[in-house]
């Protein structure tokens, strides 16, 4: 196990440099804070005014979207000091030479909180945006080179959305070169993939570096080739993701679990653990507990792991909703022994060597009319794997026992099956809305179903094909890509109508 640094000690040093913030927010000028530290003999004083900095100034309030609800999370000194002082000491070697690359919008909580890690560390940070992040991103001319091509970053933060996009991408290289190409990278993959789920008759040693130096050498150059460190956030990554990323980019690739209302700092995987599908133990400033949800079928007596919704304490958990107590009171709750809790509505389950894993959420479940109960999260993440899905949204009427959905088309994938099966068609939308490819993305969702463990109630039964994306600009998407449900079924009711016909 390697030795972490004194949290508290970290701490200390990252108040320091949040002082600069204080002056900002509160409007007392930066000099009298500089002149209370500098020339403060009386520690009490000092722990006092540090006091007074995290825990009584909201720093900042970030506006989360809630389906119709907009929520102001007044974040405190305290918090981001919270997290951010633990964050350092779990990344190795954490420091100056490293280069980060920050291309989420800044208002998105991961990327603050990973930006405060960075700025605190001393890393050099260079901005990007996902259009123009890789050689092959949409605001990319041809022929030029890509952001992370040409900054080389060390340290990564990413949502699933984009590393499915980074994977979608190899992948598209791979096939378009085809021949001996193609082959010889399918099989190299295959032999790490073996290893990295820890058999030894996977490629080690020799084998390995062989691997790593005729093939994937070149895939990581289209983030730098430099990279030894990615962080996931924002949405359960897929464990097929995760892989690929780790095998392909050479980097380790951990998962975080957080959120606004906690400043991002919950839980966090050491660099050490290469098991997929988990998003680590507990930060050291968060507390992690399950509490059972009867309705659901997650019980905290669960075999052979105890499940149940997610509660965050602990020195990372915010001061609560702007100007909307109601909503404050609902899901901020203090115990007996004065400890603040944020019930999540995020439902996970604990592995024995306390790992927590993310695998429902409350809001997401819908109850069909026999009874099953359908998790459209759960659907989703499991169906994007699928080759024809460039994006998905799951849906599920009460009134009846199955669910439907409406797909984004992967443009490049269809294509390449229409041209192979014989299909005519005027344009994109039009293949899209032809019969065969309906028939045949839909048999394709249902493959990758069955091999992901779907029960016949989570899998749609009948799907929309949409040829256009869904993007921020549009309003269907987030900034960091995760769906908008409640605006996508306003914008394509009728659609969603008519597969229930």
């Amino acid at each position: 196990m390697p030795l972490r640094l004194s949290c508290t000690q970290v701490a200390v040093q990252v108040c320091q440099r949040f002082v600069s913030y204080s002056s900002f927010v509160t409007g007392v000028p930066f000099c009298v804070y500089r002149l209370l530290f500098m020339f403060s003999i009386d520690a009490c004083f000092q722990s006092a005014l540090f006091r007074f900095i995290l825990l009584t100034v909201p720093t900042i309030v970030v506006q989360k979207h809630e389906y119709t609800l907009l929520l102001g999370v007044m974040i405190t000194h305290g918090n981001m000091v919270a997290t951010t002082a633990v964050v350092m000491t779990v990344i190795p070697n954490l420091g100056s030479k490293d280069v980060y690359m920050a291309y989420l919008p800044l208002a998105h909580v991961f990327e603050m909180a990973a930006e405060s890690v960075m700025l605190t560390a001393g890393c050099a940070i260079g901005y990007s945006s996902i259009l123009t992040l890789t050689d092959s991103s949409s605001k990319i001319k041809k022929g030029t080179r890509g952001d992370a091509n040409v900054l080389k970053p060390t340290l990564l933060a990413a949502v699933p959305a984009i590393i499915d996009r980074i994977r979608d991408g190899v992948v598209k290289k791979v096939d378009d070169k085809g021949g001996l190409v193609k082959n010889l990278f399918h099989f190299a993959y295959q032999r790490r993939l073996t290893a990295v789920k820890g058999s030894w008759l996977g490629a080690w040693g020799l084998e390995k570096l062989v691997w790593e130096t005729i093939v994937f050498k070149k895939i990581r150059a289209a983030l730098g080739g430099k990279l030894r460190y990615m962080l996931c956030g924002g949405a359960p990554l897929s464990k097929d993701s995760q892989n690929f990323i780790n095998i392909c980019m050479g980097a380790t690739t951990g998962q975080a679990y957080g959120l606004t209302e906690t400043f991002a700092g919950a839980t966090f995987s050491e660099w050490y653990d290469h098991k997929v599908g988990r998003v680590g133990p507990p930060l050291p400033c968060s507390y992690i507990k399950l509490v059972s949800w009867e309705e659901g079928g997650y019980l905290t007596s669960d075999k052979p792991m105890p499940r149940g919704e997610i509660v965050v304490g602990g020195f990372s958990v915010t001061a609560g909703y702007f100007k909307n107590q109601e909503k404050t009171d609902e899901v901020f709750k203090v115990d007996e022994h004065g400890m603040r809790w944020f019930y999540t509505g995020d439902i996970g389950q604990c592995h024995p060597d306390g790992c927590l894993e993310i695998i429902d959420r409350k809001k997401d479940i819908v109850k069909l009319q026999h009874g099953e109960y359908v998790s459209l999260g759960k659907v989703e993440a499991a169906l994007s794997s699928c080759d024809y899905v460039d994006n998905i949204m799951v849906y599920a009427d009460p009134f009846y026992s199955y669910c439907v959905a409406l797909v984004v088309a992967c443009n490049h994938s269809l294509e390449k099956w229409a041209q192979q099966a014989g299909v005519e068609y005027k344009d994109f939308p039009d293949m899209c809305n032809k019969h065969e490819t309906v028939t045949e993305v839909l048999q394709s969702i249902s493959k990758v179903a069955k091999a992901t463990k779907l029960v016949k109630s989570e899998i749609p039964a009948k799907i929309k094909l949409l040829p256009d994306p869904w993007t921020p600009e549009s309003g269907l998407v987030t900034n960091a890509l995760k769906i908008k449900r409640e605006q996508l079924k306003a914008k394509f009711k009728d659609d969603l109508q008519k597969l229930y016909a």
